[in-house]
């Protein structure tokens, strides 16, 4: 006897039809909710009382080829660090996916052109949502694949969800609270992944606009890496003093409070994404909060209607979910 463990076999709908003591083509039609098949109500009960006893679960390749589609939904997200607010939206989206019997599955598309036409044809997903909005190309392909449902649409087709959300309400709510605190000279300090270049430039261009709203100058842009050196040595090389930063994100505002701490020094700090660190860095961070959740269900319930053949309009609002969650740091 060896000890290697025998895999265990898939239950089937011959299994079934041998259990409920029915034709294999009565118990399909049942399974597979054929329409056009005048199934007795007992006939069909009995069908899935068997399959319930047995477990069965129907085997998802073979559904694909015969609905021509999936039940996969798949999420197309920028090559971006994916943090914890898209950890948030992608979770909540799965939960209202997962309700209607769909599941959710992600891809970073990385710019390549021939890695969203593979997955057209690898998955042969029910519906596909992207973060930025589509090219004619890859949308023509969705349309060669059959896939039911793309938002945004393409009445959408410049509506961008991630710049909506990460962009510039983020860095035009940390600048107007600033001022509104009565500061006049910001900061605004990056990371320096080049993949977050677009995302940090559009935050800074958000804090920007707040400050020529007030009259005030428009802040200096710095950039550093996450090191408590380099960050000091960056608040250090300010010409002319700053009375407040805005930070790109939690990680960025933690290394510039331990850079300043460094110099002996302090100023008022605004970070974003209210990671669980915040509330415990010395001070306490303030930062703004989003709420990528309610967004992720939104995007979900639009592309349930999308497939429902209902009007699936995604409405964002820059402002939408965000605010700030003041501590000491500011």
């Amino acid at each position: 006897m060896t000890d290697q463990k025998k895999t265990k076999r898939r239950i089937t709908s011959v299994d079934v039809a041998r259990e409920a003591g029915l034709s294999r083509a009565t118990v399909s039609f049942v399974l597979n909710d054929t329409p056009g098949q005048s199934i007795p109500e007992a006939t069909r009960q009995r069908v899935l009382q068997a399959a319930a006893r047995l477990g069965y679960t129907p085997y998802a390749p073979a559904r694909t080829l015969r609905s021509g589609r999936s039940d996969v939904v798949l999420f197309v997200l920028p090559d971006w660090p994916q943090g914890p607010t898209m950890a948030e939206l992608v979770d909540r989206a799965a939960q209202v996916l997962a309700g209607a019997g769909l599941t959710l599955v992600t891809h970073v598309h990385t710019g390549r052109d021939d890695d969203l036409a593979r997955l057209w044809t690898a998955l042969a997903p029910a519906a596909v949502f992207g973060m930025r909005p589509f090219t004619a190309g890859e949308r023509a392909g969705m349309k060669r694949a059959n896939i039911a449902a793309v938002l945004p649409s393409p009445e959408q087709s410049g509506h961008d969800v991630g710049s909506t959300l990460w962009l510039n309400g983020v860095g035009r709510l940390q600048a107007q609270y600033l001022i509104g605190k009565g500061h006049t000279r910001l900061a605004y300090v990056l990371p320096d992944d080049p993949r977050l270049s677009a995302l940090g430039q559009g935050r800074a261009e958000g804090a920007a606009q707040a400050c020529a709203e007030a009259g005030l100058p428009v802040p200096i842009v710095s950039t550093i890496p996450l090191d408590t050196a380099a960050a000091a040595e960056t608040v250090a090389g300010w010409r002319q003093p700053r009375t407040a930063v805005c930070a790109y994100n939690d990680e960025v505002a933690l290394a510039l409070l331990a850079g300043m701490r460094e110099l002996g020094t302090s100023l008022p700090v605004i970070g974003a994404d209210d990671i669980p660190a915040a509330r415990f860095a010395v001070p306490p961070l303030t930062t703004v909060a989003q709420d990528s959740g309610e967004l992720g269900a939104r995007i979900a319930a639009a592309l349930l209607r999308a497939l429902n053949g209902e009007p699936s309009q995604l409405d964002v609002l820059p402002d939408a979910g965000i605010r700030v969650v003041e501590r000491e740091s500011a």
